[in-house]
């Protein structure tokens, strides 16, 4: 049987979807926060010389009335640009908008960006800076420095001593040590074994002797509690430093923390020879001990929120009234000399087609920022009017609200939704919040209707705040609670929302 390969022409159907460049921009600039999106414009008016801003819209940017009409083959040029230019116009930037002062301008106005700049916070010095700056201060032999100088380099972020296995990754990446494990004790075989790892990790190697002195003077410097190799040498650190002289608080910093973690009393009571009053005592100052010393001269980058979307009561005293903060983002428009330069076909024929491609990158940008005000405006409308009761009367009455039924509603994708929530935030009377925070599914309460999993959530939290703290209850207890008010969920799911709202287990909440 043989085959034959052959090529011949033809025809045939089919739907794809091409995503234009104008398309692509408008989806950039609907995903950025309002920040962000001001930057970007920044940019868009350094680099395209026919966008600029202006303080008023006059008659006079329009086209001269009078110009002649010309009926050329070019005229759809003149076309192109009639549109543009009447959304240049019809798409300006609200009028109470304050606009940003020019850079470089020769009428004495301020330098954005010298402002900007001066205004900038310096970078805070991270731990190992100030303990470098501390140790240069300490007298003591060359040797001894050197060895201070190796366990202040080989210290995490959070202050503590640990081997190159037991790096944390959040001690590379700058993150925070929230999250990270403590070891509660080492044994002397574990300590021994780090400080071989440090002491080796230098050529030639450091004395014992003369690295257990360094570290004696590192763990004398702040934040007190550096320097240590596990929790328990970190809390004795801070409790000899303080100059307490009561035995039972080393005591139980040094034998019974697990137990006192898992909030066992009578068991650490009886070990010890004291009355619960007297734990609970000691426990009081043993809380007051910071776990994470060195987190506390940790660089902290200061996050701006600029919300895009202003939430404030009605005029008239029912219901609120939702507009888009727009005080910092200039009014644009298409220069006026390059719209006559374009219309002007003396001119060199490069020169109006460069122009005119920029003319059209500018409205296409216009345009863009029109459609992100456009859809922001509408996303806002809808979380103000589905989640009344939630500025009403709190986070416990928020309702659900599906980015799914939005965009069925808007009849786009949900994509779209998305990338219009996407770190964005919201100003209202009670407070600022993150537009996707109004966005979460739930179940049906007994009656049928919608509770939403952030409402339920704050039920868990009702019901265990308000519990006998002598006999905490158990997460099916909780759960026959929030059936009682007709939310049914399992054990599993009440235990799931506890953790998620970093709520102890029953036992660790008891209290004697």
């Amino acid at each position: 049987m043989s085959q034959y390969l052959s090529m011949l022409p033809s025809q045939q159907m089919r739907l794809e979807q091409r995503l234009t460049p104008q398309l692509i921009q408008s989806m950039e600039i609907l995903q950025l926060p309002l920040a962000a999106l001001e930057a970007r414009i920044r940019t868009e008016l350094e680099s395209n010389p026919v966008l600029e801003e202006s303080e008023n819209v006059t008659a006079n940017d329009a086209a001269p009335k009078d110009e002649p009409v010309r009926n050329e083959a070019n005229d759809s040029e003149a076309e192109s640009f009639d549109r543009l230019d009447g959304m240049a116009r019809d798409l300006e930037l609200d009028p109470g908008d304050l606009a940003f002062g020019r850079a470089g301008s020769s009428s004495g106005e301020r330098d954005v960006k010298m402002d900007a700049m001066a205004n900038t916070a310096a970078r805070s010095e991270g731990l190992k800076e100030q303990l470098i700056k501390q140790w240069s201060l300490t007298e003591c032999s060359p040797e001894v420095k050197d060895s201070g100088e190796l366990i202040i380099d080989w210290m995490d972020e959070d202050g503590y001593l640990r081997t190159e296995r037991e790096h944390h990754p959040a001690a590379v990446s700058g993150a925070t040590f929230d999250a990270t494990p403590l070891i509660i004790k080492r044994t002397n075989e574990e300590t021994d074994r780090l400080m071989e790892e440090i002491a080796d990790s230098r050529k030639p190697p450091v004395s014992e002797e003369v690295l257990d002195e360094g570290l004696s003077l590192v763990q004398t410097l702040e934040p007190i509690g550096v320097g240590a190799r596990d929790l328990t040498e970190c809390l004795l650190i801070q409790l000899d430093a303080l100059g307490d002289s009561n035995p039972l608080h080393a005591e139980l910093v040094r034998e019974h923390l697990v137990d006192l973690a898992a909030n066992r009393f009578p068991l650490v009571a009886k070990k010890t020879n004291q009355g619960i009053e007297e734990i609970k005592a000691a426990l009081k100052v043993i809380g007051k001990l910071n776990h994470h010393p060195g987190l506390l001269v940790k660089p902290v980058d200061i996050i701006r929120i600029s919300p895009d979307i202003l939430v404030d009561y009605s005029d008239d005293g029912d219901g609120y009234s939702v507009r888009l903060a727009r005080g910092s983002s200039p009014r644009l428009r298409i220069s006026q000399r390059y719209r006559l330069m374009l219309r002007d076909k003396t001119e060199d024929a490069q020169a109006r087609e460069f122009i005119k491609k920029r003319i059209e990158a500018a409205g296409a940008l216009i345009d863009a920022i029109q459609y992100r005000r456009a859809r922001m405006l509408e996303i806002g409308k809808v979380i103000v009017d589905r989640q009344r009761e939630f500025f009403d009367y709190g986070p416990q009455f928020l309702n659900v609200l599906r980015m799914r039924d939005l965009a069925e509603e808007f009849k786009c994708d949900p994509s779209t939704v998305s990338r219009t929530v996407d770190g964005k935030y919201m100003q209202s009377p009670r407070g600022i919040y993150p537009l996707r925070m109004f966005f979460t599914g739930g179940t049906e309460d007994a009656s049928g209707a919608s509770v939403s999993w952030d409402t339920v959530k704050a039920k868990v939290k009702e019901i265990i705040d308000n519990e006998d703290k002598s006999n905490p209850m158990h997460d099916e207890k909780v759960a026959k609670k929030l059936a009682e008010s007709g939310v049914k969920l399992s054990r599993r799911t009440v235990a799931k929302y506890r953790s998620q709202l970093d709520i102890p287990s029953a036992p660790q909440r008891r209290e004697y």
